[in-house]
């Protein structure tokens, strides 16, 4: 665990497939699942580059893209 100024900051990571020692238990891991489910889509809405540049003035607009952003998304995955 880590201190940067007031806030203390836990490494949750995985080991690299081939090392030898395994330093944390499972139970961080869990956590780390739990989190890359959350940001996976919004990596995923990154490749829009339209939403990343937010090339629309208008919120409808970018709303609008933004749904079809996801529509898009939700039709590749399943």
């Amino acid at each position: 665990m880590r201190n940067f100024g007031n806030t203390e900051i836990e490494l949750i990571a995985p080991h690299r497939s081939n090392r030898r020692n395994r330093t944390q238990d499972l139970r961080r891991m869990r956590r780390y699942r739990r989190r890359w489910k959350i940001e996976k889509p919004f990596a995923w809405l990154q490749n829009f580059r339209r939403l990343v540049v937010r090339y629309e003035r208008y919120a409808e607009n970018f709303l609008g893209i933004l749904h079809l952003g996801c529509c898009l998304i939700l039709l590749r995955h399943i």
